[in-house]
């Protein structure tokens, strides 16, 4: 059976969120569910593009809806993109370990959404071996992957 943090994997459309300007662009995350054959739209308002694809500065600015979004912001932004993924509808949110505050998780509590956090989605996007795979190992393990 999948766990939760598995099952959010199973949308199709995904926004993948940075702040380039304060920490360098989660491309491990964005290039994982691209090859996992998603639609993935960087967003992130101090870059123009990734990869050679165009970056979004925000979700409003999104040729179309996603079903989930993954924040690897600074901490201290992560409520204001929760508001701003409520605001999109999205309903499925991945939070990147360390990243997530009680205000955020409780705003996305209270918007209902289905929220992942303590963990990062890197290991559930690569395949192969490498430190996110050990990872990976280890929470499985331990009963918390």
């Amino acid at each position: 059976m999948a766990s939760n943090h598995e099952l959010f994997f199973v949308n199709q459309n995904y926004a993948v969120v940075g702040n380039t300007k304060v920490q360098n662009f989660p491309k491990l995350t964005y290039r994982g569910l691209k090859n996992m054959g998603k639609t993935v739209f960087p967003v992130d308002p101090s870059i123009e593009e990734i990869d050679g694809d165009e970056v979004f500065s925000d979700l409003k600015n999104l040729p179309q809806k996603v079903d989930g979004i993954v924040l690897e912001v600074p901490k201290s932004e992560t409520r204001d993109w929760i508001e701003r993924a409520a605001d999109a509808e999205i309903k499925d949110v991945w939070i990147h370990m360390q990243r997530e505050t009680e205000e955020a998780l409780s705003l996305a509590e209270e918007k209902g959404m289905n929220v992942r956090s303590g963990t990062c989605a890197v290991m559930y996007v690569t395949p192969g071996v490498s430190f996110h795979s050990i990872h990976k190992f280890l929470r499985k393990l331990s009963g918390k992957y």
